[in-house]
């Protein structure tokens, strides 16, 4: 595995469900909580909580908790670029970048994440580029049982730990 590239990783997956429904799910905090986060708040550049429904803009800033976690661990960032209808960027902690890019391949809708910028120091590769790719691997695999099935996969009980659904 030497040639292996530790700054980055995509995964991928197909959903039967519209572009527009999948952009939701990305681009708002009821789509963020729908299927991902316990909490999504998401302020504007001038410091507003933008409302439930609302579309993220660039320059918008988020904090994030999960199910299966204490409040003490939140995810605060920024998002980077976002067009409205098919792309989100946004910053990751000390993990890097994310890009989701939303697309049509094979008459089918793919979802599509690029973590990148990840650090390639030990610490980096292990808990950033493995642990986080075992992650969205997931919630992408979730994303598809809410939309396609309505089933929730995630873990809601704080006190069971080190499960690979929190």
């Amino acid at each position: 595995m030497g040639n292996y590239d530790w700054s980055c990783f995509v995964t991928r997956i197909n959903i039967k469900a519209p572009i527009e429904k999948l952009y939701w799910c990305w681009a708002t905090r009821e789509g963020m909580e729908y299927w991902f986060l316990r909490l999504s708040e998401f302020k504007t550049s001038d410091g507003s909580l933008r409302a439930d429904t609302e579309f993220v803009q660039p320059g918008d800033v988020y904090r994030w908790q999960w199910f299966g976690w204490p409040d003490e661990v939140t995810e605060e960032g920024a998002i980077l670029d976002a067009n409205g209808k098919d792309f989100l960027k946004f910053s990751f902690g000390k993990a890097g970048n994310c890009s989701v890019t939303i697309k049509e391949e094979l008459g089918e809708n793919i979802v599509e994440l690029l973590q990148d910028s990840i650090p390639t120091d030990e610490f980096g590769m292990h808990n950033w580029h493995l642990g986080c790719k075992t992650g969205w691997t997931f919630y992408l695999a979730n994303l598809k049982s809410m939309l396609e099935g309505g089933i929730d996969l995630r873990n809601k009980n704080e006190s069971l730990q080190r499960v690979i659904n929190s």
